[in-house]
């Protein structure tokens, strides 16, 4: 590509940008991507421009999600054949998105297990699941590593407005020890923007929503929140006029892409209002924050649809969130279990606790088969799926809780990276370090210059 068409596609695609936002009084949304506002022969030529882009120059997303307590081995594991397995009952929920999964079997983090630091296979599972280094044990002098997500953001991060985004369905702890003389923030934090700094995530869904879609400097945007609240205004009312005079430049196929976008945009800002004006129902000693929905399976959908629109919208390429901490004893009385969750993974070969700790996996996989299968319904702007340009990880930093092991993690690749990858496959690695796989991630998105990352020992090849 010569000088002046360089030139000339860059101010284009700036131009583009800046069409991608609807602005209105005290209000900005991010939009997707419209093809009838951007000529054919750009979508491959971005690529050349931009790291993070599939081959045919749509973004390439990147997830890691994180369940706790590890799985029932026997019931996590497909039987049969590299391709023509069979899913196991735990990953059943998976079956309508099965040819856009890889499930791996034989990735360990040898630096989650006791070594000589003894006790604290909780914290080491989250602190080590996305850095693969030892950590230190300490409650107050923290030494974790860089985690893979944030290696990825520092190399891509500039092309979005948030260099990435970390969520959680669980409370925040920094300080003071959690687990056996671990810091708490090696237990609740799995993304690391350097071995002292962890990337605390937001668990408040309306928070989340206003980084996305607020407007206004730092501090402003809050108060345009609570205006907007107290008058039970949607971000919509705010950019209709932009809205409808966008339209106007799209062709049929994207103004109904545009409907559908702003429909869902209200939808969930409908769901978070909701959990708002009538609190969650919980033990009144536990603060809260706002905006958490009463019921759990609508605050795991309400934050998994956050990341959704995230992507669509291009307003991160990078993302982590956390189900629960590894230890988390939350219980699941929505499915007729109410005991906590820690207490029934250390089952003891019981076949009354493992039945209700499979119950557990199952429900945390049928969660995450519907966000997949709404990533996989959602047009990108190739005409590929979201789920099609993306790569997430899905997995625990335990494998067996009842034992507190690290080998052999409960860990899936869901999405095709833009082609990048194979889906649709068992595959058994022979005992490898995760960090191969994170190192092949990173290498995808263009970071060559990272030879070795955690205890990795080469890229992972076959993905």
């Amino acid at each position: 590509m010569n000088h002046s068409a360089d030139t000339e596609l860059r101010q284009h695609l700036r131009a583009l940008s800046r069409r991608n936002f609807l602005r209105g009084m005290g209000a900005s949304l991010a939009l997707p991507a419209f093809a009838s506002l951007t000529p054919s022969k750009l979508l491959a030529a971005t690529a050349a421009l931009e790291t993070a882009t599939t081959p045919t120059g749509a973004p390439l997303r990147t997830a890691f999600v994180t369940f706790p307590n590890g799985a029932i081995p026997d019931r996590w594991w497909p039987t049969g054949g590299m391709s023509n397995f069979a899913l196991s009952e735990t990953l059943a929920p998976l079956a309508n998105v099965r040819d856009r999964v890889q499930i791996f079997k034989g990735l360990d983090h040898e630096n989650a297990t006791a070594g000589d630091d003894g006790a604290g296979d909780h914290a080491r599972g989250n602190g080590v699941f996305l850095t693969g280094v030892r950590l230190k044990k300490s409650a107050t002098d923290v030494q974790a590593g860089i985690s893979i997500d944030q290696v990825i953001a520092n190399h891509v991060g500039h092309l979005t407005r948030l260099p990435s985004l970390e969520m959680t369905c669980d409370a925040n702890r920094q300080s003071s020890g959690c687990d056996s003389g671990y810091s708490c923030a090696y237990q609740y934090n799995i993304s690391w923007k350097s071995p002292t700094q962890p990337m605390t995530p937001e668990n408040n869904p309306r928070l989340i929503f206003e980084r996305l879609f607020g407007s206004g400097a730092h501090g402003e945007r809050q108060a345009n929140a609570k205006r907007r609240m107290e008058n039970r205004r949607s971000v919509l009312d705010f950019v209709m006029d932009d809205a409808r005079s966008l339209q106007r430049k799209l062709d049929a196929s994207d103004r109904e892409k545009l409907d559908q976008y702003l429909s869902g945009v209200r939808d969930v800002e409908t769901r978070i209002e909701r959990a708002e004006r009538f609190g969650p129902n919980v033990d009144p000693a536990i603060k809260t924050p706002e905006g958490i929905p009463e019921k759990h399976a609508e605050y795991v959908q309400v934050m998994y649809d956050m990341m959704l629109l995230a992507f669509k919208t291009d307003s991160t390429r990078v993302c982590t969130f956390v189900l629960g901490h590894d230890g988390d004893n939350r219980s699941f009385s929505e499915i007729g279990i109410s005991e906590g969750h820690h207490e029934l993974s250390h089952h003891q070969n019981r076949s009354d606790r493992i039945e209700k700790v499979a119950t557990i996996d199952h429900w945390y996989v049928t969660q995450f088969a519907q966000f997949l299968q709404k990533m996989d319904e959602t047009e990108d702007i190739d005409g590929n799926s979201l789920l099609h340009n993306s790569r997430i990880i899905y997995g625990s930093g335990n494998a067996d809780g009842n034992r507190h092991t690290h080998h052999d993690l409960p860990v899936l690749l869901a999405g095709g990276g833009g082609g990048l990858l194979n889906p649709g496959r068992f595959v058994e690695v022979d005992s490898q370090p995760m960090s191969n796989l994170f190192l092949t991630l990173a290498n995808q998105v263009g970071v060559k210059d990272l030879p070795r990352f955690g205890d990795s020992t080469a890229l992972l090849g076959n993905v």
